[in-house]
Parts: C-alpha cells; structure tokens; sequence
C-alpha cells in the first residue's frame, strides 16, 4: 500500500513494557487507518519498520478500495487480512486475490510497483475490510535483490495451539514452527488468538519483539493495555500476557535488529540516501520501457505519482 507519512503515532511513557506505542487513527473517507511504525522512539521492531491496521471498515455497493500502482524499494510488503479481499497486480506480472488467513509477501528488493484494489465482484455487493499491513526492511547486502512475490494459503502456514490460545505463524520461525515464506532475516510474525484468561507466551529466541492488540484487551506485568496498542520489550525478558474478560487477538511480531537505521521516504526504505534519490528520480521521470520500474499488466492506466507534497518530505532516519 502507499504510505502518505503524515500522521505520527504517539509514544507514553509505561513501566510495564520498554516502548507503548499509542497509533493515531486516520479517516480515509469512512475508512480508518492506525499506523503504529514508525513512532518517534522506535522506527523498528526487528526488521518491521511499517505497521498499520486497516479498517475495520464497512462499503456499500460499488464502494472499495483502489490503491493505484505505486513503487517500493529496499522491503517487503505483508498483507494479511482479517476480513474482505484485496486484488493484487505488481510488475513482475502476479495477479493474486487476497482472503482472510492468507500471506501475500512481495519483497521489492531493487524496484517493483504493484496497485490494491477491491475487486469488481465484490463492490457489487456490501462488504467488510479489515486487516493489518506491514513493511519489512531488508539486511543492507539484500536492498538491491532482485524483486519477487510469494503467496500462501491460509492452510499452509503452522498453527500453534494450547489451553485457550492458537496461534497462526505468518512468518519466520517461532515455539519450534516455521513458516513456509521464504525470507531474508530472522523474523516472527503471528496472529494470536486468546480466550478470555488464557496465557500466552512470547517467544524467547528472538531479539526483538513486539506486541498489537488488535481486539480486546491484555494484562502484561500487572498493567493492562486495550485494543490499538503496541508494546515494545526488553531483549532478554520472558514475557506472557494474559487475555482480559472479552479475551484478545493480537499480532505478535519482532526478530533480529537490523545492522542500523533506515532511512524511508514515501515508499522508499533503504540504508543509503543516495538510493532513495535515485528512486525518487526514477518514479519522476516515469519512463517505463527503459526505466528501473514498470507498471504492472492489467492496471497499466494510472499511478500516483510524486506531488509537490511528497517532495517536500524528507526521508526519516
């Protein structure tokens, strides 16, 4: 998805957790947006550098979303969805329907643009979106990798469950699973869900990591955080949370820190500033049978293109 980056989350101070990460919502036209990464103390967890929650949202007919072909460099781009559908077309010529419980990763590496948008069949009918969106910087040796695109169905990825709690492992390895999606760095990144009171561990293997409650309510360390919260912990810490009297679902997500900030500008993420003004150049001159970047086939029409707004934006490091 594009990234427009002028709304920032906000970051109190709390005992229980290193970093509490309050998103600021956005109304996109009656659709809701909370980006939780960045925040102004913590650009990163892991390699995760990009979090938003998507709706939940309601359309009526013929209403959805189009998200117009874009460009992204120096990541990887995870859709995952809790409710609704999204069509997906990049450049390297995928065409691929998104449902509930499946993995769409596109890794850009080097270039690619790709455009989301709520297929004709469904605007034909009233429909729900609901979903979380994330990007994942890529190790410095691995920004300039050639593009690619992976898609799992719902019933390939591992599934961990015990007394009142299941957990769906979307990416990278975690309490003895892995996750079929190829990637670059150490990583985890699951859907958690809680009964009311369960126990939930987090893995200990994992450098960073991170917590989203995207519905209900937990308690962590005697303190207790609702629903469109992220909580950041130490390295090194055990950590458990208990689920509150609706019970929870959460997203748990972190893995190896990268060697270094990144800088980001739109859709661009890279270690180099130099890369992301090459990029920046590229996506202006729209040159499309010689240039770094191509549109994707079928939705070739349009794209966004870099506004006098956009250009003023400096990149974040």
């Amino acid at each position: 998805m594009s990234w427009n980056p002028t709304h920032t989350p906000d970051c109190p101070e709390t005992g229980a957790v290193e970093t509490l990460i309050i998103p600021r919502a956005r109304d996109l036209g009656g659709f809701e947006v909370r980006r939780a990464l960045p925040s102004p103390k913590r650009q990163m967890v892991g390699p995760f550098i990009f979090f938003d929650q998507m709706g939940p949202a309601e359309f009526i007919t013929d209403g959805g979303i189009d998200v117009r072909p874009h460009p992204h460099i120096g990541l990887g781009t995870v859709t995952y969805l809790y409710q609704g559908e999204f069509e997906h077309r990049d450049s390297l010529g995928t065409h691929q329907m998104i449902y509930p419980g499946e993995v769409n990763w596109m890794l850009a590496g080097r270039g690619v643009t790709h455009s989301e948008r709520t297929s004709a069949e469904t605007r034909a009918t009233r429909h729900k979106l609901f979903g979380i969106q994330t990007w994942v910087a890529l190790p410095e040796d691995r920004e300039d990798m050639a593009p690619d695109f992976e898609h799992h169905k719902q019933a390939a990825l591992p599934v961990i469950e015990s007394e009142g709690a299941t957990a769906r492992l979307i990416l990278g390895t975690g309490w003895g699973q892995a996750s079929p999606v190829t990637m670059q760095s150490e990583i985890f990144y699951s859907d958690v869900t809680l009964m009311p009171g369960a126990h939930f561990p987090l893995p200990d293997d994992h450098e960073d990591r991170g917590l989203y409650v995207v519905q209900g309510s937990v308690e962590i360390a005697g303190d207790t955080f609702d629903a469109g919260r992220m909580m950041v912990f130490r390295p090194g810490d055990r950590v458990s949370v208990r689920a509150g009297s609706q019970g929870a679902r959460l997203m748990a997500l972190g893995g190896e820190t990268l060697n270094g900030p990144r800088y980001i500008w739109w859709n661009f993420v890279s270690s180099s500033k130099d890369r992301i003004e090459e990029a920046k150049e590229a996506w202006k001159r729209a040159d499309w049978d010689h240039g770094p970047f191509r549109l994707p086939p079928g939705d070739a029409d349009e794209f966004i293109p870099i506004g006098p707004d956009l250009d003023r934006t400096k990149p974040r490091g």
